[in-house]
């Protein structure tokens, strides 16, 4: 994997509590946002400071002002693109380029030529059209703005404009030809194999690790298979920080902040108490690393009550090679490592684990993963083990028909549900 280039910017954070997106003050004490003595005992340039501003001066504010005091703080790193721009490169945000659309609005593609700007290469982009009915939308751009503006990480998206026009909101970033790990995990016809899935894994590990590095750690906190996005070799890279917020400080443990984020990927302690830390990301990536394994989203309603909760269903297999093997994705066709898979499970089930404390820091898991890919030896069939039926009868004879059909080399299409769990 590239490390950062040299001569980019490292991520410096400002100060705690700033761009929170539920705080009162977005803005808080950006006057003081300077960088420490060992910043520039590397001789690194600081970025300059914003003035100090309230959300609700930004509210009240012009939409000059506010692009007065981005440009401010990013200068040349962020292009200030103009509305009638956007709408060129992506021929009026026409349907023909929507490339997504989620709950902070819509994701179209554009293009942009040698001539739209100076100092900007030709290449195509994704443009997000924010939605910023009610204060929320508002706050989510900002933060996404100031994290992403200053965020530069091979695993993290690249940002590299915005617009701010009366009540119009939008972002620019550089086009993911791939798109998310989610469409390739649950939408599209072909699966992912097991050596890619293992090369995302690690991927989205290193970005996660490069924000909880920080001096000040940054927290995800919306950490799942729609925000990691593909590049064409399949490297991941994080996006959407309209939820990211600033880690604890001092002898701080963790951040008190309202609940957010998405049901299935959220750490339970973070959901009964409002207390955040980067634990609270790691138990998101462990749910992520059970859809890799399993093919299985998170929630899924549509299946049986007893296996609509990923963590819940998967984790009496967790443990062992010979029952992990019953859920495993089916769509794998026994193509996968099982020590590498093993371990894998093992890594997950660290992850989720009830206990913070008990979960591994994002640099163990980047080396875990790293070292999984020694392994080449593959699974044995090219089946998949359905575990459990309605009657004994019925496990011997799917049983069988599983046995017959690998040895055959036909792939075996049954669904395949596990046995119930004690209560």
């Amino acid at each position: 994997m590239k490390q950062p280039s040299s001569k980019s910017k490292p991520w410096r954070p400002f100060t705690a509590n700033c761009c929170s997106t539920e705080d009162q003050t977005i803005f808080k004490n950006f006057s003081r946002c300077k960088p420490s003595r060992s910043d520039l005992s590397k001789n690194i340039a600081p970025l300059p400071s914003f003035r100090r501003l309230s959300f609700s001066d930004l509210s009240r504010s012009s939409s000059t002002r506010i692009n007065e005091d981005l440009a401010q703080s990013f200068g040349s790193d962020l292009f200030d693109f103009q509305l009638i721009e956007l709408r060129a490169i992506t021929q009026n945000f026409s349907s023909n380029f929507l490339l997504g659309e989620g709950g902070f609005g819509t994701v179209h593609k554009g293009y942009i030529d040698d001539n739209l700007r100076l100092g900007l290469k030709a290449q195509p982009v994704a443009v997000k059209l924010l939605d910023i009915e009610g204060l929320q939308g508002h706050r989510e751009w900002l933060a996404e703005v100031i994290f992403l503006g200053q965020l530069r990480h091979p695993n993290l998206v690249k940002l590299i404009g915005y617009c701010c026009e009366d009540e119009e909101r939008l972002l620019v970033y550089e086009f993911m030809p791939r798109g998310s790990l989610e469409n390739h995990l649950f939408r599209r016809l072909t699966s992912l194999p097991w050596g890619t899935r293992l090369k995302i894994a690690t991927g989205a590990a290193k970005g996660l690790s490069f924000l909880h590095g920080a001096e000040k750690p940054v927290i995800y906190r919306d950490f799942k298979t729609s925000n990691v996005l593909l590049d064409s070799d399949f490297t991941a890279k994080l996006s959407d920080f309209g939820l990211a917020k600033m880690g604890p400080e001092g002898s701080n443990t963790h951040v008190s902040t309202r609940v957010m984020g998405t049901y299935g990927y959220a750490a339970p302690e973070y959901i009964s108490t409002g207390h955040l830390t980067t634990k609270s990301d790691v138990y998101s990536f462990g749910v992520v690393l059970l859809e890799l394994l399993t093919g299985r989203r998170a929630t899924d309603k549509t299946r049986p009550k007893t296996e609509q909760n990923l963590v819940d269903w998967s984790k009496p297999y967790l443990s062992s090679s010979r029952r992990l093997r019953y859920i495993m994705d089916p769509r794998l066709a026994g193509q996968y490592s099982v020590k590498g898979a093993k371990e894998m499970a093992h890594l997950a089930l660290q992850c989720i684990s009830l206990n913070p404390k008990d979960r591994p820091r994002m640099p163990t898991i980047v080396e875990t993963l790293e070292g999984l890919q020694q392994y080449k030896d593959m699974a044995v069939t090219s089946g998949h083990w359905p575990v459990s039926s309605k009657s004994t009868k019925n496990r011997v004879s799917n049983n069988n028909n599983v046995n017959v059909k690998a040895r055959a080399g036909v792939n075996h299409k049954q669904p395949s549900p596990v046995p119930s769990r004690k209560t």
